[in-house]
């Protein structure tokens, strides 16, 4: 039975024709995901649909977001969305929401008014959010994501299935700020390095993104202290303020970043024993580095090629010139990867300092991709899971949700030709989940005489254990170390945690109204020994967690003003929910029937036990 096959059934079927009219939808995101879904929704005869998307439509969306076209670049996604499908049909009732999931006006109230609510984000401190407020509000929740020709779909359903952060999903990518500032050896440190470059000269100003060398570099001690002669950086005043003084002069800029800081961490001898030493470029040698481009090399587009040094410095001035202009009647600047001054600036920097380290270097496209956290985005992978997150919805409103495992969409292997695989079963809820468990915990390890209160609130209850507007108490004491109303607790932000009473053992009563979820925070102090050990870590499972330390397992967590981390772009595309890189095919060969692979190797092979 092929796709549309069972959509016809699925339709025909008298029940859910009654019911899809009468269906109330919340579309959460209006991508590459999003797009598809609406039109499917649309045609399947819905009715009632709401969407709501934060972001505006880019350059870059219109190879895959077929809602939109050139003229929409700029506008917000969710309202051309709702103009290009209504363009569809004029039964349907769509309204659109340019605006933030995370607003206080959508809560628990605004999530009940839905039968059913549809996922495709692009950015997981959202899903967690829509997660949590799906399971406050009991409602059915469809979750989905792609990342190039892989995909999930899966449902979420209060106490029936795992919830969204029921499984630990991978960490995104962090380096040690020391790394950056002065030992990079891989092409990303470099690009990240120059992306701070450019926040230095034309962007908000944050000193965490400092990029000159870093004296407090662990390897830079003897004897547990740090030299005498490393007591700060090249320059003492900010970058911004020395580039405006010398009115963003290109020639000393160059000297500056890739010659004086250069010479500065050669006196750093420690660092240089076990690795190549970087040479210093000054703007004078970067124009004796004469191009040496073959004439197969000059037919290739120029985003692709790998520029020479000369080159390189060309657009280093040209960029800086034509940033400063902008920069002269705001602010501040900020940078993106479709802002062609920008990139051509990031990328410029970032290949004269791998040069410098001895790295390898890359296109401008190869930089584009890393340093805007690209994810390939293939159209027919979306359409494939908006399909299918459609066919879900249908099951949903007809309550036989026993029949929506979670179904994973991968390219062929040499292990098996099957594109589309789903569980057995539901997964149960995980018992010692920190968000869905009827008594939710979680074991923190932090520095209790070095964090301060306001690092705990940002760092650890909002950043990692995902809290909008927490409120903490400490357990025992009744004292309220943490408030979310503005003024509340604010004298207290920048006391140690010692100093507010939270100590080793004791335990915090953390509660967020807007999600309507309540957590114990066991403390534990914790010292980082090692260069690369995490500023602090947390443990879902406390009762697991001599187990855990016995076979050197945890759940830690590196986030720290202290290292700089690749950060999901908020225009990436709708990436998969959780790594499709786990599904064993071989393992789980029983899950599928077996079907005899298609002469046309691009023909799409369907499971038949996942949609029939």
């Amino acid at each position: 039975m092929n796709c549309q096959e069972v959509v016809a059934a699925e339709l025909n079927n008298t029940s859910l024709a009654q019911l899809i009219p009468k269906s109330k939808i919340l579309v959460v995101g209006a991508g590459g995901i999003g797009c598809e879904i609406l039109k499917n929704l649309c045609l399947s005869g819905f009715q009632d649909v709401e969407i709501i998307d934060l972001d505006t439509i880019d350059v870059s969306n219109l190879n895959r977001q077929f809602l939109f076209r050139k003229e929409h670049v700029g506008k917000p996604k969710a309202v051309v969305a709702r103009e290009s499908v209504m363009t569809f049909t004029s039964n349907m009732k769509i309204k659109a929401y340019h605006d933030s999931i995370f607003n206080q006006e959508y809560g628990i109230n605004f999530f009940k008014r839905f039968k059913l609510v549809l996922n495709a984000l692009d950015n997981r401190s959202a899903r967690n959010h829509v997660n949590r407020m799906c399971l406050a509000a009991d409602v059915p929740l469809v979750e989905s994501g792609t990342a190039g020709y892989s995909g999930q779909v899966e449902l979420i359903k209060k106490g029936l299935t795992q919830c969204y952060e029921c499984q630990p999903k991978p960490q995104q990518r962090s380096f040690p700020g020391c790394t950056i500032r002065n030992t990079p050896s891989e092409p990303v440190h470099c690009i990240v390095w120059a992306k701070h470059l450019f926040n230095q000269l034309f962007g908000e100003d944050d000193p965490d993104q400092d990029v000159s060398p870093d004296t407090e570099d662990p390897e830079l001690k003897k004897d547990g202290e740090f030299s005498t002669t490393h007591t700060g950086d090249v320059q003492r005043k900010s970058t911004r303020q020395w580039a405006e003084e010398i009115n963003y002069e290109p020639e000393k800029l160059f000297n500056k970043f890739f010659k004086d800081d250069i010479n500065y961490l050669l006196s750093m001898e420690n660092l240089w024993k076990t690795r190549k030493a970087p040479t210093p470029l000054s703007w004078e040698e970067s124009h004796l580095c004469v191009s040496n481009i073959s004439e197969e090399d000059i037919s290739t587009s120029i985003d692709m090629r790998i520029l020479s040094l000369q080159k390189c410095a060309e657009i280093f001035s040209d960029t800086v010139t034509t940033l400063k202009k902008q920069l002269v009647n705001r602010k501040f600047l900020v940078w993106d990867k479709d802002d062609k001054p920008a990139m051509d600036f990031v990328a410029a920097c970032a290949n004269i300092r791998a040069h410098i380290f001895s790295i390898p270097q890359k296109s401008r496209f190869a930089v584009k991709s890393i340093a805007g956290n690209i994810i390939p985005a293939i159209a027919t992978a979306n359409a494939l899971i908006a399909g299918l997150v459609v066919l879900y919805a249908f099951r949903v409103l007809k309550n036989e949700l026993n029949k929506c495992p979670t179904i994973y969409l991968r390219q062929k292997s040499v292990y098996s030709k099957v594109l589309l695989a789903a569980d057995n079963s539901l997964q149960s809820p995980n018992p010692n989940c920190y968000v869905c468990s009827s008594k939710p915990v979680v074991d923190v390890f932090v520095n209790v005489f070095k964090m301060t209160l306001n690092e705990f609130e940002n760092e650890i209850l909002k950043n990692t254990l995902n809290m909008v507007a927490p409120d903490a108490i400490l357990d025992g004491k009744g004292v309220v170390v943490i408030s979310s109303e503005e003024g509340e607790t604010q004298i207290n932000n920048n006391k140690k945690l010692n100093e507010v009473g939270i100590i080793d053992g004791s335990i915090l009563k953390v509660d967020d109204f807007l999600q309507n979820y309540e957590l114990t925070v066991n403390i534990n102090h914790y010292e980082a020994k090692e260069k690369d050990d995490p500023p602090f870590k947390f443990v879902a499972n406390p009762s697991d967690l001599k187990t855990k330390q016995e076979n050197g397992v945890n759940n830690g967590v590196n986030v720290s003003t202290d290292s700089y981390t690749t950060q999901q772009s908020s225009d990436d595309d709708d990436v998969v929910t959780c790594t499709t890189e786990d599904y064993d095919y071989e393992a789980s060969s029983s899950k599928r029937r077996k079907m005899n692979p298609p002469e046309d190797e691009d023909d799409l092979i369907i499971v038949e036990d996942v949609i029939n």
